[in-house]
């Protein structure tokens, strides 16, 4: 059996595509792009496109939605006749889009699609493959190529898509398209800036993101999404990093998906979830890890003396400037809160475990600082280390610094079953009054330094938070 007939035979056994063609009568039918896609590469799929023609799409769409019980429907583009299904199915959820075609037959709306691979229709009816334009020749090859320059135009947001699609298959882009890619590169700024950052996060979840990340940087497509990285471009190597700026913060990215490939099952598990942004924490670990260093040119400095690049206080910096990037890209405040910390944070797994007498309490600390987040960031610490190899980087240092991680990422698997939810003992108002004082500077330094202590375990009632703040405003 061949591999279009395994692909065949697995669409008809979809027990979805099963359904919709006895809901669907004398209809024609086809399921195009995602599910032959998966199904070619043997993966199980929960996204499947439909091209139905029929006078009344949404109508259609909606009595689907009754027919298959317990779905719901969602209206994604009315002008174009787009719909969604959304039905949970042992845990997961099934996404069928449902579109009217481009054109009066199949052939014209395949037509119109971006990718060759993406123009693949299967008839679900008459069992037959629709492939005009090659697509199976392209994943055969593990290409990546289009069908129509003008099909770039009408839709830029393929653009991206292109290098989306590497990031998941790791194919190989045409050369052609390369240029093309550069050619209408500032394109990208016409769709919605939603539509880039789901494209941008589906492009982080693929297992070959860093081979996406240098292909867009090559047609300057990288840039024009995310100029801080014109600066980033502009930091050279140097004694403690043997590769350009932009080539750390791409190695990092291959270096935590190195990690999570190879991770242990309740480390990928957690890395799985869906927590926020409806993508998974790999993904947006990935996106933090090719920013953790966007601060960097903004506080570069080199020793007059001994000629050493410095970059004080760069993840605090570079934590602030992400806000107003991602906020620009539609990013929802969990999102950006959970990237901000990772930048923030990124060291500081690493100046725990350089603490001189290292103790459990202090670990602790570290643990109740980061909380959900913990292997996150110290994944994040483990893959920036191993991306800096330079002239001054020795490979004790390197060791050190990875045992030390990885001695404390144990230490917090064997104690987060453990941990105890923190004592809510004082709110910002309850010492607002106790103080006197206002929103300020100050206030916050006296929260901080009282959850440290709640931290510690040093604080457990109120009346000790009490005398805490007491003794601090005594001292001021």
């Amino acid at each position: 059996m061949n591999i279009q007939s395994k692909i065949a035979e697995k669409i008809d056994n979809d027990k979805f595509i099963k359904k919709i063609i006895e809901f669907s009568g004398e209809l024609k039918v086809y399921a195009v792009g995602g599910i032959i896609r998966d199904y070619y590469f043997g993966m199980d799929n929960y996204d499947k496109d439909i091209v139905v023609f029929c006078d009344d799409v949404k109508n259609y769409s909606k009595n689907l939605a009754n027919y298959l019980e317990n779905t719901s429907f969602v209206e994604l583009d009315d002008v174009n006749k787009i719909y969604r299904l959304v039905k949970k199915e042992n845990d997961k959820y099934v996404y069928i889009d449902i579109a009217a075609p481009y054109g009066h037959n199949i052939e014209e709306d395949l037509s119109r699609r971006d990718l060759r691979m993406n123009a693949i229709a299967y008839d679900i009816k008459n069992h037959k493959f629709i492939d005009i334009f090659n697509g199976f020749d392209n994943l055969e090859n593990k290409k990546i190529d289009i069908i129509s320059e003008n099909n770039i135009i009408d839709d830029s947001l393929r653009l991206l898509r292109i290098f989306r699609f590497q990031a998941n298959t790791g194919f190989e882009i045409d050369e052609n398209l390369m240029n093309i890619v550069k050619k209408y590169k500032n394109l990208i700024h016409k769709p919605a800036k939603e539509r880039i950052m789901t494209e941008l996060m589906k492009m982080f979840e693929g297992k070959y993101t860093d081979i996406a990340l240098i292909n867009m940087d090559k047609t300057e497509l990288l840039c024009e999404i995310l100029p801080v990285f014109n600066n980033v471009k502009k930091v050279p190597p140097n004694s403690h990093h043997h590769l350009p700026l932009i080539g750390h913060s791409i190695e990092t990215v291959r270096q935590i998906e190195n990690f999570y490939e190879n991770a242990e099952f309740v480390i990928k598990e957690h890395l799985n979830k869906i927590d926020f942004g409806g993508f998974s924490r790999i993904a947006h670990l990935k996106l933090a890890g090719f920013m953790h260093d966007i601060g960097k040119y903004s506080c570069w400095t080199i020793e007059e003396n001994t000629g050493r690049h410095r970059f004080m206080k760069h993840e605090s910096i570079g934590a602030d400037m992400c806000v107003p990037i991602l906020k620009e890209l539609k990013f929802s405040n969990k999102q950006i809160n959970y990237i901000k910390s990772m930048i923030k944070n990124h060291i500081y797994p690493s100046h725990v475990i350089s603490t001189e007498e290292l103790t459990d309490k202090i670990k602790m600390r570290y643990i109740r600082k980061m909380g959900d987040d913990v292997i996150d960031n110290i994944i994040l610490a483990k893959s920036d280390r191993l991306s800096a190899r330079g002239e001054a980087v020795t490979e004790e240092m390197v060791n050190n610094n990875i045992n030390g991680l990885n001695n404390l990422l144990h230490f917090y698997l064997d104690n987060k079953d453990k941990l105890k939810p923190l004592p809510k003992l004082l709110s910002g108002n309850d010492i607002m009054k106790l103080t006197g004082l206002k929103p300020s500077k100050e206030l916050g330094e006296i929260v901080s330094k009282l959850n440290d202590a709640i931290f510690d375990g040093d604080i457990t009632s109120v009346e000790e938070a009490k005398n805490f703040i007491k003794n601090i405003i005594c001292k001021i």
